[in-house]
């Protein structure tokens, strides 16, 4: 023994080591690594935020849900496309929830921005004398909305990211109103509505459908101030849409009355 030791010192072998039992060691390691996890897990637990293990609600199933008390908060807490960032006020819409019509016009101007509310400055003052001159006014049997809910800096035109974000809103407006008649104001609201890229002379003078609802196509009131000798074009745009209601109305009576009296057809 003593001369295998010396040769093995002068091989450089030196010291020997015995060999352990190999199972203590593999249990002893399995302990401490599951040790190690479950400290490291209870530690991930304390400090890692809860998630929920539902779906994302979807955005515009979301919208389609909503009614008319959490409507106005919804729409400010908006924050779908950067207007959020530049305008003041949201503005969602104003008037009758129950209104038989409905005009829809593009977007706020600056005083809506400042106001909250649609169609306030030089265009809406036109506005509302237009609806005075069918005998109606802003709130009683009317609802007035945009297209967009927030104001695009200098009044531009909208880009088609914020037409799209905000489309959802005024679809579910036009659903808890549920109007008997819709008035497109301008390019932007008739091509949206109706889906088609299409010019105002192209799309005036008839009747179109939004969804089995009349649509009337006519000019935006800001534009009208601009160019006088069209207010002739709006009012036959108006007359047309009145003669579409009351034509709807008979209708809607003539049934009535049928029904009643059980006259056949």
């Amino acid at each position: 023994m003593a001369a295998r030791y010396d040769i093995l010192r002068e091989l450089g072998l030196l010291p020997l080591w015995r060999r352990r039992d190999v199972s203590a060691d593999v249990a002893e390691a399995r302990n401490a690594v599951s040790s190690s996890v479950a400290e490291a897990t209870a530690r991930y637990a304390a400090i890692a935020p809860r998630t929920s293990r539902d779906p994302p609600v979807d955005r515009v199933q979301h919208i389609a849900a909503l009614e008319w008390p959490e409507f106005a908060a919804d729409v400010a807490a908006c924050t779908a496309c950067g207007l959020c960032r530049t305008r003041n006020k949201a503005v969602p819409g104003v008037g009758d929830v129950h209104a038989q019509w409905l005009f829809v016009g593009e977007a706020p101007g600056a005083e809506e921005d400042a106001r909250g509310e649609p169609f306030v400055g030089q265009a809406g003052r036109l506005l509302d004398n237009m609806l005075a001159a069918l005998g109606m006014k802003r709130g009683k049997n009317v609802y007035i909305a945009n297209v967009l809910k927030c104001r695009p800096p200098g009044n531009r035109t909208p880009s088609p990211l914020e037409v799209e974000s905000c489309r959802p809103y005024l679809d579910r407006q036009i659903a808890l109103i549920r109007p008997t008649l819709i008035v497109a104001l301008g390019k932007s609201a008739a091509t949206t509505l109706l889906n088609v890229d299409a010019t105002i002379a192209s799309l005036r003078g008839r009747v179109h459908r939004y969804q089995g609802v009349p649509l009337i196509v006519t000019y935006h009131p800001a534009y009208l101030l601009r160019s006088l000798p069209d207010k002739a074009k709006a009012w036959e745009d108006l007359c047309l849409a009145r003669s579409t209601l009351r034509g709807l109305q008979a209708a809607s009576g003539a049934a009535g009355l049928q029904t009643a009296f059980n006259v056949p057809k």
